[in-house]
């Protein structure tokens, strides 16, 4: 007969207060009333991943566990002033086994070894035990299949040892892609498929379950491990994420200990924790000591350089990172979506997040101001703006990779908007084939995440696209992308000299609204168009000594400028732009007659269908 799971010996997490340590050499009495009833919110401060593999443990419905995420950061072992920050392994060994007779690591480097964190008694008692129950680990080979034959030898052993000489036992695999790689099955190494069902093997055991054994696989993607392991009712997958704001004011205060923050910063170690939102503890040691140690002093200009450059650098660069410089007063038209993007944002500054859109679509012709419309949302609201570059790798599951960790780092950011240019072919769809499936995977995932209620109001998604029609539905549906905003070219006189005088101060110049000409091309300019016009009088103007935009210069530019003639295509993005409007105050009142016209969007729906056709012919 198997007895229940030992729940006195698991460690730290659940050592009944004031009993002693569990000797290196034996099981403590079993008690299995207490793994019944010990939960989590009894345990000491731990993070929430941390609590949840606790939690499963105490379940007894699995002992394996495979950790993903954010695992090359740095964790707080133990409380109070003898609390320190270390790396997972001692985390685990020293935090959630601190108790266990045996922790055992492994990894294709270093092989299999005793792991007790700082505890050199402990640590010595582990070798010595190993020694007898598995042998000399500094003999054994760093082959895995060796490892794991040793270690399967081991678990059938303590299953079928009497109750007394039975050992609890951690095993913590990092690097575990390298052991469990990702692919098909069949087509995988016999090794590799050998270490895969052995794993499988203990992780489906119902006398490893009962017993005080668990096996904890770690590697930063998830993507990169088989998916027969990470997919397994049997194995608890569990991201670790970024620190919040908590555990990055203890790790600030733990780092400057006692010196005073306000001699090399001109933040406070609150404000610091509060404003490195998607930074790692690692990534902050940096911020904090490169201050400490160089002299400069970590100022606003400091640390938006810092900051920036770590962000950027945690996300292997597919995220760009823009400071907004301008507010939606910078917009010239578009009154009612400006109203409509202003009201959002008073919402979200007074913490009223489940008003919010889970995201915007902001579609029309090319060069309208979809982008700059975006970054002018960000500046209104206040928050920090990225922009989403290519994550697409050419190596299997590169890409998944990458969005993993992306979306990992907006989670732990939040608020932030995300701005998605392309979005049409950026974010692929669920039918796309002939890349392994790995289009209709990243698709899946970027759905899920914008349909995650809990981060509305924190992660605000701007999709832009001139072909909204182009957009799988899944995406610009309720509940994703839920507010559509159709962008048109300028026809208003006084709008279009206007945006020449908003457009000449985005330049860095200026130019008085009564130099503005006579525009003859009216209708037919977009965003973009004007903006060139611009910059070219304010070329001609700087070479002929003048400091800037001269009458003269704008005048030239704009009798000789000649606007696309691409027409149909315009004629195009402009009908599926309007067919996606999900407010009629959007839309301009010209347009807005036709659309709402008896039999008008089915003309339309028409039309677009027609210029398809005759786009693709041409």
């Amino acid at each position: 007969m198997t007895p229940d799971r030992d729940s006195s010996s698991p460690g730290d997490l659940h050592q009944a207060p004031g009993s002693a340590p569990a000797s290196a050499s034996a099981t403590p009495p079993r008690d299995s009333s207490i793994s019944a009833h010990k939960r989590p919110a009894d345990l000491p401060d731990v993070p929430p991943w941390a609590a949840q593999l606790a939690e499963l443990y105490f379940s007894g419905t699995t002992a394996a566990f495979l950790l993903h995420g954010n695992t090359y950061d740095l964790f707080r072992i133990g409380r109070g002033a003898e609390g320190r920050f270390g790396v997972l392994a001692e985390f685990l060994a020293e935090q959630l086994f601190g108790r266990w007779s045996l922790v055992l690591h492994y990894d294709l480097g270093r092989g299999l070894r005793a792991l007790a964190g700082r505890d050199e008694q402990r640590l010595k008692d582990m070798v010595t035990l190993a020694n007898k129950r598995l042998g000399d680990l500094s003999a054994l080979s760093k082959d895995p299949a060796a490892t794991f034959a040793l270690l399967d030898r081991f678990v059938r052993q303590n299953i079928m040892a009497p109750e007394e000489e039975r050992l609890s036992l951690a095993v913590i695999m990092e690097q575990s892609s390298y052991i469990f790689p990702s692919g098909e099955p069949g087509r995988q190494s016999l090794q590799s498929s050998s270490q895969l069902v052995t794993m499988l093997n203990w992780a489906m055991s119902p006398h490893v379950k009962r017993l005080n054994m668990a096996f904890v696989m770690v590697d930063e993607k998830l993507a990169d491990v088989s998916d027969r392991l990470a997919g397994n009712p049997h194995v608890a997958t569990i991201e670790v994420p970024l620190p919040d704001e908590k555990e990055r004011d203890s790790f600030i205060r733990a780092t400057i200990g006692d010196a005073p923050i306000d001699t090399f910063s001109d933040f406070g170690a609150a404000q610091l924790a509060a404003l490195t939102a998607g930074i790692s503890l690692t990534d902050l040691n940096v911020l904090v000591q490169s201050a400490r140690e160089s002299g400069k002093r970590l100022d606003a200009t400091v640390f938006r350089a810092l900051k920036k450059r770590l962000l950027e650098r945690q996300c292997r660069g597919l995220l760009e990172f823009i400071e907004p410089r301008w507010t939606l007063d910078t917009v010239v038209g578009h009154d009612a979506a400006k109203q409509r993007l202003r009201d959002d944002a008073a919402l979200l500054k007074r913490g009223a997040l489940d008003t919010l859109p889970m995201g915007y679509l902001l579609c029309g012709p090319v060069g309208t101001g979809k982008s700059f419309l975006a970054q002018c949302v960000s500046g209104e609201i206040g928050v920090p703006c990225v922009i989403l570059k290519n994550f697409r790798s050419k190596y299997v599951g590169e890409t998944e990779g990458n969005l993993e960790r992306v979306l990992s780092v907006l989670r732990a950011m939040g608020p932030v908007v995300v701005v998605v240019d392309e979005a049409d072919a950026a974010l692929g769809s669920r039918e796309q084939s002939g890349d392994s499936g790995t289009s209709s995977r990243v698709f899946g995932m970027i759905a899920a995440q914008m349909g995650d209620t809990q981060y509305r109001g924190r992660i605000i998604w701007m999709l832009l696209t001139a072909r909204p029609d182009l957009l799988p539905i899944d995406l610009k549906r309720q509940g994703r992308a839920e507010v559509h905003i159709p962008l048109f070219y300028p026809t208003d006189e006084s709008e279009i000299r206007q945006m020449f005088v908003i457009l000449a101060k985005k330049l860095g110049s200026r130019v008085a609204i009564e130099d503005v000409p006579p525009i003859p091309q009216r209708g037919h300019l977009s965003g973009a168009d004007i903006e060139g016009m611009v910059g070219r009088a304010w070329r001609t103007s700087l070479l002929a000594g003048a400091d800037h935009i001269t009458r003269e210069a704008l005048a030239e530019v704009v009798s000789q400028f000649m606007p696309s003639t691409q027409g149909l295509e315009r004629e195009l993005q402009e009908t599926a732009a309007i067919l996606e409007c999900t407010d009629r105050q959007f839309l301009p009142p010209a347009i807005l007659k036709t659309a709402t016209a008896e039999g008008g969007r089915a003309a339309l729906q028409s039309r677009l269908t027609a210029l398809k056709h005759i786009v693709k012919e041409l």
